[in-house]
């Protein structure tokens, strides 16, 4: 059977399909289509029932749950890995800021407007392009995610907050930033063994973690190995191989937090 499957080119999606995706682990007779994009994308085409499994923020995964349901593992969550909102440090910020964001239904959007509910003159940027917006003065902040957080500094950007660590403050739960769905209308077995076969790889990555190495330079585009490396392990923990009590806690809180509504948000029979 051949899926549909689509992730970010970002080290930590690719370290933890790598084994799927190159049969380096039992697939159960499963076959993967990949497609790559950027997670502002995937979350569109979620919202669209495009990819039968694909990675997603936590905030676009609150607008299409009818549709997906979660698996335990493949999430990137955790503490310390928040998105920052950042600035040149002769900007003031109030009320009329411009400021990037790198999606509307990215998670850190959710936080910005959680954190900063005044804030609401903002412009979509491809995450990779915000600081570089943010230097050349076409914004005033910008909110951050991925490998940005490792080079902010170096460029001479500041830090205004740390949207995760605003978030453990607030709710005592780790940030869970986005998640790996299968699409619902696929029988349940086999939702079952996709479950499986994740989590496989995500512990053959863990076990085998120079295997994944070219695999994940060949997608990192120019990324220093340094930045690939701590990419890795600030989004890739033991909430990648399953969610447990404290992430299952955290990604309803989510939806909490949005508002909306749900009545099951996991592949029903997953580790609980």
């Amino acid at each position: 059977m051949k899926l549909t499957l689509g992730f970010s080119p970002c080290p930590n999606d690719t370290f933890i399909f790598d084994a799927l995706v190159h049969h380096k682990i039992d697939t159960e007779g499963l076959e993967f289509e990949v497609v790559f994009a950027d997670v502002e994308q995937l979350n569109k085409w979620a919202f669209e029932g495009r990819l039968a499994i694909t990675k997603l923020s936590y905030n676009a995964f609150t607008h299409c749950v009818n549709d997906y349901a979660l698996l335990d593992s493949g999430s990137a969550l955790g503490n310390n890995c928040g998105p920052l909102l950042i600035k040149k440090p002769t900007t003031i910020l109030n009320t009329e800021s411009k400021i990037a964001i790198p999606g509307k239904y990215t998670t850190a959007n959710m936080l910005l407007g959680i954190a900063f509910p005044e804030h609401q003159n903002k412009v979509e940027i491809l995450f990779s392009e915000i600081e570089i917006e943010l230097l050349k003065g076409n914004v005033d902040a910008g909110l951050i995610i991925h490998e940005n957080r490792f080079t902010y500094k170096e460029k001479g950007l500041e830090k205004v907050k740390d949207l995760g660590e605003f978030w453990e403050e607030e709710t005592g739960l780790p940030i869970p930033l986005g998640g790996i769905v299968v699409k619902r209308n696929l029988p349940f077995e086999v939702q079952q063994k996709i479950e499986r076969v994740l989590r496989r790889s995500v512990e053959y990555a863990f076990a085998n973690p120079n295997s994944s190495a070219e695999y994940v330079k060949c997608h990192a585009q120019e990324m220093k190995k340094e930045v690939v490396d701590a990419h890795i392990a600030l989004y890739v923990n033991d909430y990648s191989i399953s969610l447990g009590s404290q992430g299952r806690k955290a990604v309803e809180k989510v939806f909490e937090k949005a508002g909306k509504e749900y009545s099951s948000v996991f592949v029903e029979g997953s580790k609980q």
